[in-house]
């Protein structure tokens, strides 16, 4: 309690002004108010107009001490510093983000070897991703936001209520300060003064014989223009994180079919790809006879549906409707509510869509019938003649791990294979498995007849064999595409413009002030800027000439006096 009266009494001016506990100058007068600054003749420290900072209370709390933390510029600028490290370290080779269809684990140690090692497991790979590099930017961001609420906010009262008659020892201890005798009548002098401050571009405020002249206030908040600006752009990057609000993913997607676009209510289809191929002549000179096929165009005929219902439920179709067509090449992308498609790549390789195979007896050759088994989405049972075939397992492209155990090794039907559990008359009660291998190539490849052996042994009397090519169903070629949603851009250069602002209001104006008193024939003249204190001198002694009082510009530097 003594030591709050204490504080309370060490802050009052003189003026008669009570000033909150930290202040260094009077918010009224702007006399210093510590007793070592009243002895100084030191130009004073004009930051925040000597205005008191929570980070600067002599007994803080923990709430304090956290605000003090984030409010350090110190603190900031390694925070800065480990940010940049991090991002260098993160391009030394190229993120797991950059690549499709690659396994890291073993793509970094295959390429780079034993760097490749450490940087992998070191999490490196994706540091743009990883937990410690977002909390750096969420740390930054924190920074920003409290480095400018304790520093704006006392230079907003600071600026919003300045007097007019300044302390005498507040004006002579600016770095631009003139001390020099006039006669006449000093309100007169004064009022003779404003014309040639208001054509330059000052706004004029007077006291009797005091004098307030200020222009370019607004540049003061440029440097927190700049903060708002760089914490939008930090939201804006951080939010691309969340769901929905960012997608960049490359999908395949075979000519004819309709695929959906995953986290999305919407479906895709190919309808048709094109591609056209220059012909021997129109190829530059440089590619002529060397046997080169390059694509002149290559186009995706996209329909994009928007599902309307039975969306989220996997044993009912759902149901679509047509939003939007476009036909889809390099550098002209389709465009719907945000979601951009473009043409990425393209194989006119065949995929096998769907095949009818007919269930056969190899001991007698008896058939007894056909179904269609549709790669990608097979129904769970078929009923063939007397037998049903029960679908157990699917590879979309089949192989085999270290303990020799079947996965599948990617999501794209490159070795399509099917166990089935075939039951019907003369069979086990449990059925019999069959493994199914829908191209020749695989069957030859992974041995399907001593599979279904082992796997069959004596009941092993059943075969799936496709009748003729009308029976089998290709997509003759397929359209690679970047599926790309940004909601967070439009607010990235948001902030990047006001950050624009925020550099152009601090660099190109400066807030410069003016004060002035004349007390028993004595003028005493302060001035300050934050920045360009030549600029401000050469304005003084214009605007003293226009009312016939000569200084020369050095002698105006930091207590120059003029007789």
């Amino acid at each position: 309690m003594i030591d709050d009266l204490v504080s309370f009494q060490n802050t009052k001016c003189d003026c008669g002004h009570q000033n909150p506990v930290g202040t260094v100058l009077c918010e009224a007068c702007g006399k210093p108010l510590a007793e070592e600054d009243l002895k100084s003749q030191e130009v004073l420290e004009m930051r925040y107009d000597g205005m008191a900072r929570r980070s600067q209370r002599s007994n803080p709390n923990i709430i304090d001490r956290i605000w003090n933390f984030f409010s350090s510029v110190k603190i900031a600028v390694y925070m800065i510093i480990f940010t940049l490290v991090g991002s260098m370290l993160g391009s030394i080779f190229p993120q797991e983000s950059t690549f499709l269809n690659i396994d890291p684990s073993t793509y970094y140690p295959d390429t780079y070897g034993t760097a490749g090692i450490i940087y992998y497991k070191l999490g490196l790979s994706h540091t743009y991703e990883s937990w410690w590099f977002v909390s750096l930017l969420v740390m930054i961001g924190a920074s920003l936001v409290i480095c400018s609420l304790d520093r704006v906010l006392p230079l907003y009262k600071a600026l919003s209520k300045q007097k007019i008659r300044k302390h005498i020892q507040f004006l002579t201890r600016q770095k631009v300060v003139l001390q020099t005798p006039i006669e006449g009548d000093p309100e007169a002098w004064v009022q003779n003064v404003v014309a040639p401050l208001k054509k330059r571009g000052y706004r004029v405020h007077t006291e009797g014989s005091a004098l307030l002249a200020e222009k370019y206030r607004f540049s003061r908040w440029g440097p927190y223009v700049l903060h708002i600006g760089l914490i939008i752009f930090l939201l804006a990057v951080l939010a691309r994180g969340l769901p929905g609000l960012h997608m960049d993913q490359h999908m395949a997607f075979p000519e004819g079919e309709i695929k959906h676009i995953t986290n999305t209510s919407l479906y895709l289809k190919n309808e048709k790809f094109i591609v056209e191929y220059y012909t021997e002549d129109d190829l530059p000179d440089e590619f002529k006879g060397k046997g080169k096929i390059l694509p002149k165009l290559f186009q995706t005929q996209a329909v994009l549906y928007e599902c309307t219902s039975e969306c989220n439920d996997v044993t009912k179709e759902p149901v679509l409707k047509e939003v939007e067509r476009h036909n889809i090449q390099v550098n002209d992308a389709l465009n719907y509510k945000g979601l951009k498609a473009y043409q990425f790549d393209y194989d006119v390789t065949p995929i096998l869509r769907s095949i009818t195979p007919t269930l056969i007896d190899k001991t007698t050759g008896k058939e007894y019938g056909n179904f269609k088994l549709d790669i990608k989405n097979p129904e769970r049972k078929y009923e063939v003649g007397d037998y049903t075939l029960e679908l157990k397992e699917k590879y979309m492209d089949f192989g085999l791990n270290d303990q020799g155990v079947p996965v599948t090794l990617s999501p794209d039907p490159k070795a399509p294979a099917f166990l089935f559990l075939i039951k019907g008359p003369g069979l086990p009660t449990e059925g019999v498995q069959y493994f199914y291998f829908p191209k020749q190539i695989d069957k030859e490849r992974f041995q399907q007849n001593q599979i279904n052996t082992k796997l069959g042994g004596q009941n092993y009397s059943f075969e799936l064999d496709v009748k003729g090519m009308e029976n089998v169903d290709f997509a003759m070629s397929t359209s690679y595409l970047n599926i790309r949603v940004d909601k967070a851009m439009p607010f990235i250069w948001v902030g990047a413009a006001i950050v624009m602002l925020g550099l152009v209001m601090g660099f190109y104006w400066q807030h410069r002030r003016i004060w002035l008193r004349i007390d028993d024939g004595l003028l005493t003249l302060g001035a300050h800027t934050n920045k360009n204190w030549f600029g401000i001198r050469r304005e003084v002694c214009t605007v003293l000439q226009k009312v016939n009082l000569e200084v020369d510009e050095k002698s105006l530097e930091n207590g120059g006096n003029q007789a």
